[in-house]
């Protein structure tokens, strides 16, 4: 199939990518549920307004009207796309919210201080049932795409959520929808976007072939680099390696002045948000193996860092940001660790560490690497640390999403809060932040997997990682 020819793509079918393939196999272990979520107010929580805006945003993205197929005799997953824009809304009266909200509690007890938007979230994120497994799969195929909206028992606000299979939506195509999506809930009507050849390739399809190029032997020795360094990582301490798994959040927000201050040392550094937030990290992390592991305070230890970055616009032929579809790569690092070191000095290491990669195109070169390694750590677990599934300790973007949409539009929609973030539980890191900046302040969902990492644990990282950049902020200051 061409993809640089226009046409009718519905009904067609295709292969999947390589790294769609590595998706649609995380997703089946639980990592790659990609979900947005609003907490919406009594009046604006009309269910037929979102039908009819994500019904015509299907009709303009037949990525999402997708529908995942599994050849049991090949192992292949393969792409058909519908002619027809259809997404099923399921509804959850007060009642049915409720007795959800009520089992999450009985079954954590970690969770009677969160509130039920979160609560919904991290549900929305844990709940893999329709890609689990994929002998399973209707004969017409899985759906990439459910929406659904709980009615809160108490206020009678509404928790609208969309859950999405990873393989068809990236971060960037997450925060386009999000944008298409208000707009038609505001104004009734969706601009027209056309997206010639969207769903009928993958990213592999696209990369520039002077970029990708890599010779047998380097491959072999990059994948050796990659399995042995793996086994040098660092791990945060695991708390329940056995117990099924699924994926929690913990939020790190950032008031307008410590936001502006960072935002601003990163200017003045050269660097972007993703070198200090992996920093902060990295730090927090060091830090608190030091409060269990006397030994480890005099040793250096190194961690894995993964850098996603979007490659649209660096495509052949470039896409746009309304190009729905996975188009991300990953740039993963080693980061050495011996205690003390300065925020500012480690961020600018570490961002200075991912742009050279980046200029050596391994975002291109080392992807099928990267896949490749991705599923056999699926296929056998015991690759990683104590069966963990761990493949670095931290997951960021190069570019951070800035939403301009203004309070006053929120307020008009009824929008009081959203966030949108991937599960981990499965294959990955054990953070995955998803930052965004949201009316000039720093609101990070950070995903964990659990129980292999404990809520407490993961709120004592986290609130470091906090205090870490407030620190760094009186920095700037002087």
């Amino acid at each position: 199939m061409s993809v640089r020819k226009g046409g009718d793509e519905n009904n067609k079918e295709r292969i999947v990518g390589g790294t769609e393939h590595a998706w649609c196999k995380a997703v089946s272990g639980g990592t790659g549920i990609t979900v947005l979520a609003f907490l919406v107010s009594p009046e604006a929580a009309d269910t037929c307004v979102l039908r009819n805006a994500l019904h015509n945003i299907l009709n303009s993205h037949p990525t999402l009207r997708s529908k995942l197929l599994y050849n049991a005799a090949t192992k292949a997953f393969s792409f058909a796309i519908s002619a027809t824009p259809d997404v099923q809304i399921t509804r959850f009266d007060a009642p049915a919210t409720l007795q959800l909200l009520r089992s999450r509690k009985d079954s954590s007890s970690d969770v009677v201080s969160l509130s039920p938007f979160q609560i919904i979230l991290e549900h929305e994120l844990s709940n893999n049932a329709a890609w689990r497994n994929p002998n399973s799969f209707p004969p017409s195929g899985a759906d990439v795409l459910f929406a659904s909206v709980y009615a809160l028992p108490e206020d009678g606000k509404r928790v609208m959520a969309l859950r999405f299979h990873t393989a068809v939506c990236d971060r960037t195509t997450a925060v386009a929808l999000l944008g298409e999506l208000m707009e038609f809930m505001g104004e009734g009507t969706l601009k027209g976007i056309k997206n010639e050849g969207e769903g009928s390739f993958g990213i592999e399809n696209v990369v520039p072939s002077e970029k990708s190029k890599k010779r047998l032997w380097a491959h072999g020795l990059d994948m050796l680099g990659y399995s042995v360094n793996s086994f040098r990582l660092t791990n945060l301490k695991f708390n329940d390696v056995k117990g099924p798994r699924h994926s929690l959040v913990v939020r790190l927000q950032l008031n307008l002045h410590h936001t502006s201050r960072i935002l601003a040392g990163c200017k003045s550094a050269g660097i972007k948000l993703c070198g200090v937030l992996t920093a902060a990290g990295l730090i927090a992390a060091h830090s608190s193996r030091s409060q269990w592991d006397h030994h480890h305070q005099q040793q250096k230890k190194k961690y894995g860092v993964v850098i996603l970055t979007d490659c649209r616009s660096i495509l052949d032929p470039p896409l746009s940001s309304h190009h729905y579809g996975f188009y991300h790569s990953a740039i993963l690092n080693m980061h050495t660790m011996k205690g003390g070191e300065s925020l500012w000095d480690l961020a600018k290491r570490s961002y200075n560490a991912f742009e050279n990669s980046k200029k050596s195109n391994k975002h291109f070169s080392d992807m099928a690497d990267l896949n490749f390694l991705m599923c056999k750590a699926i296929d056998n677990p015991n690759l990683t640390a104590s069966s963990s599934l761990r493949t670095s300790f931290i997951t960021v973007f190069e570019e951070p999403v800035v939403y301009d949409i203004s309070a006053d539009i929120q307020r008009d929609l009824g929008v009081e809060d959203y966030v949108g973030c991937s599960s981990v539980h499965g294959v990955g890191p054990s953070i995955a932040v998803f930052d965004a900046v949201i009316d000039g302040k720093l609101d990070c969902a950070c995903v964990y997997p659990s129980p292999l990492h404990s809520r407490e644990q993961m709120h004592e990282l986290v609130d470091e990682m906090k205090r870490v950049l407030i620190d760094a902020t009186k920095c700037i200051d002087e």
